[in-house]
Order: C-alpha cells, then structure tokens, then sequence
C-alpha cells in the first residue's frame, strides 16, 4: 500500500505542476504579456493542457486507485489519505470522460478569446467578440455530451465549479432571492455620494490598498497585487499569491475590488501545506471560496468596525476629496442599494441581481433558446427587467465580465451562491468571535484571518461542499435566509438621505 500510496502522490505531483506552469502563463497572459503574444500563448497553453490532462487520466492512476481502495476503506472518511484517493478518484473518473484534444482545444479557445474580448470591450465591438463567443459555446456543447445528467446541459459546466450541485437546486435558491431583492432594491433610500465621482490618484488608491492588504493574515513575501483588465486572483502554491485588482480614474472602487480578490488569496494561502501538489489544494467549491471573497469584501471591508479604524488613513491619503465627508455620511454611501451597470462594482443588495441574469442567460444558451448574435438584446432587456438600468453600450453590458471569453460558463452561479453561504458562515465566526467588531475596530484582522484558516481554509478539498458547510455551520444545506435578513437590516439602516 505504501508504495502505490508514494507512486500516486508522484504522479499528482507531476500533474500540479503541469496545471501550475499553465497558471502562470496564463497569469501572465492576463497581467503583462504584450498583446501580440496571444497566438503563441493559445497554443502553450493548449499543449500543456492536453499534456496534463493525458497524464491525470492514464490507466496507470486508475489501476492505483483500485489497488489503494481497501486502505481507503480502512481509514478514517476525513483523513487526508483517504480524502486524496477519494477526491482523486471523482476527478479521475470525470476527466476520463472528456477527449484530451477536446480539452486542449478548450483551453486553446479560452486563450485566444481572452485577447479577442478585450479589443472587442476596449472598442464596443459585440461582432468583433462573437465568433469567439459561438466557439467556445460549441466546446462546451462537446464537453456536456461527454457526461449524463437530468436536468439541464447546465449541470455538468456548473459541476466543474460547483461540484455535486444541480442546476434545478441554484434555480431554487435565486428563485427565493430574486423577489426579495428586487424589493429591497425598488424600497432603498436613494443616497448621493458625489465625493465618490471624484478623481483619487491610482497610485495612492494602491497604496492604501496594500497597508490594508498587510493586515490581513498574507505572510511576507508570499503575495503580490497587480493591475489587470478585469480583477482577479490565482496562486501558484500556498505561498505564491497573484492578486490583481483596476483603478478607475474616479472613486475608490478598486479597494473593495483588493479586498475581494484578497479573500480568494487567504483561501489560498490558507489551504494546509501538506495538501501541496495534490488534487486538495484547493476548495470544495468557488462557492465556499466566493464566500471568503465576499466575507472580506463586504462583510469586514463595508463595516462600521472595520471603517471606524480606516477612514481616518483614508482621508488622510485623500484629504481634497475626503476631508469634509463626514463618517457616517461616508459609510451610508459605501453601503449604499443603488442598482448600476457594472456587476464588479455592484453593491451587496443588487450584486446577486447581476448573476441571475448571468444564470439564466448562460441556461438559455446552453439550452438552445437563445442565439448567441440575439445575446445583447437580452442582456438589454434582463438588465432594465431586474435592475431598471438601460444599457448605454455593449462594452458596458454584454462585454463587462471576462469569464466567456476563456470558456467559464457555469462559474458566474457561485458568485451569489457564495453570498448566501458567507452569511451562514458568518454567523458561527461570530459567535467563535464575540469580540470581533472591537478586534477590527482597532485594525487587527489577522485574529478572523487565523481562525478562517483554522477551521475552513486548511481543510482543502477533503470534504465536499456540502460536508464542509455542515461541518461549520451544523447543516450542509445553502440556505439563503441569513443572507437576506442581513441585507433587510442593511437597507433598513441606511439614512433617508446622506
């Protein structure tokens, strides 16, 4: 057992490090490749991606699973032996499934719809983006037919960023959201923050970000921010943190931005180090990691406590723009319920507004009862229906988000679905916590960093989703109700004006 236990470690570890050396190509690709590099890097990418993928799902890992199956069962169910040949065996089994060239060419298509995404965002260009767009949706109709399911072609795409959750399941949770939160929204006190149209210097916006970012629980060294097109956050172990954030040339959106991408990183950097270079270096769900992200985004970085330490800094650094806004006057404004256009810079009570739409568009899609060349026209009207926005431009509408471009259909779910579970989460932090808010008050965050990896982030993939979120909270089911008596007290808090 021991030495088919020592070759199938080997042989995850050799597929890590092909999954991590396309991470940083593609990190790269994202962050500081010149623009001409695309074709090239499509294509490394998409050798990499056959390469490792061949490699996971050989013979040779099947057969040590088999063999291992009776010290499996000899185990304790959480160990970390027995979680390795478990979860390996379900990602086995379900990459087995899928072509190697299929998932090269997948990977080759993501790449190279990345670059024509942001040319088509940067000049309005919805028909300049669309042949991208159409490819990468019949890939994803290859990939659906390599699996079963019985509720929609839906299932398998969320499955991969969601796993062991149906489609029908996510339409029962929006489904109890949606109408609360159109409510709240039609129901919020209108609040106007002109101080927040302001023009605040990038480099004092990074600036600030990274005293911020210093508090929280990063060991130095490990971690870096950059700037990007569209945010976001990968790591290349757990000490090898990529944060990547935009700056605006008005308001001080990007800190909430650093914030979010910063809570996808202490998920990273949290994960225990034993589980490196193993198919548990990671989380059971993006909607367990979605709800870090959205914990530190909002529920520590939109906070009276976390604001009664830092708005002094703040308008130190921005004295022209912030010396006379009042704090109360401040906090009114960042917590504000004010429907908008762009979903990353979306406020707690619309935000989950924005992924419904995204959900049933990318259903419709993958149904077949929508046309990609119709997609603008119905993100339009989804957009007026939901929110009451018109649209001004595509670039503004359906170009925004970057996630069709390389391929992620089926990601934008976990989003609100990790709204929800930060709220359950939140709530048994608190209680492990009683002097919380007083911690954040006086700027001291690692003690909630601490116990976030203690008791979620060091676990990885050992547990399912469901099992993870049982274990914190004592029930795996996601249920929305915390999360919207968090955001009615929210609302009903806010001043008539501010």
């Amino acid at each position: 057992m021991e030495a088919d236990l020592r070759a199938l470690r080997e042989r995850l570890a050799e597929v890590s490090d092909l999954y991590r050396a396309g991470g940083v190509l593609g990190w790269d690709q994202r962050v500081t490749m010149p623009p001409k590099g695309g074709e090239a890097r499509a294509e490394a990418l998409g050798t990499i991606g056959r390469i490792s993928h061949e490699l996971f799902i050989d013979d040779e890992v099947g057969s040590l699973l088999e063999r291992l199956r009776p010290y499996e069962e000899s185990l304790e169910y959480d160990s970390e032996d027995a979680s390795l040949i478990r979860v390996t065996r379900h990602d086995w089994e379900k990459a087995r499934r899928v072509p190697a060239e299929l998932r090269a060419e997948m990977v080759r298509a993501g790449a190279r719809g990345h670059h024509i995404w942001v040319d088509a965002r940067a000049t309005n260009d919805f028909e300049a983006f669309l042949p991208a767009l159409e490819q990468n949706l019949e890939l994803k109709r290859r990939y659906v037919e390599c699996f079963e399911w019985d509720d929609s072609p839906y299932t398998p795409l969320l499955d991969d960023f969601e796993p062991f959750m149906k489609t029908t399941e996510v339409a029962e949770v929006f489904d109890t959201i949606k109408p609360v939160l159109s409510e709240l929204v039609r129901e919020a006190p209108k609040i106007d923050a002109p101080f927040l149209e302001l023009a605040y210097a990038p480099e004092l916006q990074r600036e600030f970000a990274e005293r911020i970012l210093a508090t929280l629980g990063f060991e130095e060294g490990a971690w870096r921010l950059d700037t990007t097109v569209h945010p976001f956050c990968t790591s290349f172990s757990t000490r090898d943190v990529r944060l990547t954030t935009r700056y605006h040339k008005r308001g001080i959106e990007s800190l909430w931005s650093t914030l979010h991408e910063a809570g996808h990183g202490l998920y990273a950097h949290g994960i225990a180090s034993s589980l490196e270079r193993t198919p548990l270096a990671g989380s059971p769900s993006l909607g367990l990691n979605e709800s870090q992200s959205r914990s530190w985004e909002n529920l520590v970085g939109r906070s009276r406590p976390f604001w009664s330490h830092w708005y002094e800094p703040l308008q130190s650094t921005f004295p022209d723009q912030l010396e006379d806004v009042g704090f109360e006057t401040f906090l009114a404004a960042v917590n504000r319920a004010e429907p908008g256009l762009i979903r990353v810079e979306a406020d707690e009570t619309t935000y989950s507004l924005h992924i419904i739409l995204r959900f049933d568009i990318e259903r419709q899609l993958m149904e077949g009862t929508l046309d990609p060349k119709d997609l603008p026209e119905a993100w339009n009207a989804a957009m007026l229906e939901l929110l009451g926005v018109e649209v001004p431009s595509d670039a503004d509408g359906v170009l925004q988000d970057v996630h069709w471009s390389s391929g992620g259909i089926g990601y934008f779910p976990t989003y609100a679905l990790g709204n929800v579970i930060s709220l359950q989460i939140w709530a048994v932090v608190r209680e492990a916590i009683p002097d919380l808010d007083e911690q954040m008050e006086a700027g001291e965050l690692e003690g909630l960093s601490n116990w976030l990896r203690d008791n979620l982030y060091s676990l990885g993939r050992k547990l399912t989703p469901k099992e993870t979120i049982g274990r914190l909270t004592g029930t795996p089911a996601i249920d929305p109700q915390p999360y919207l008596a968090y955001l009615r007290e929210k609302v009903s808090a806010l001043p008539a004006s501010a």
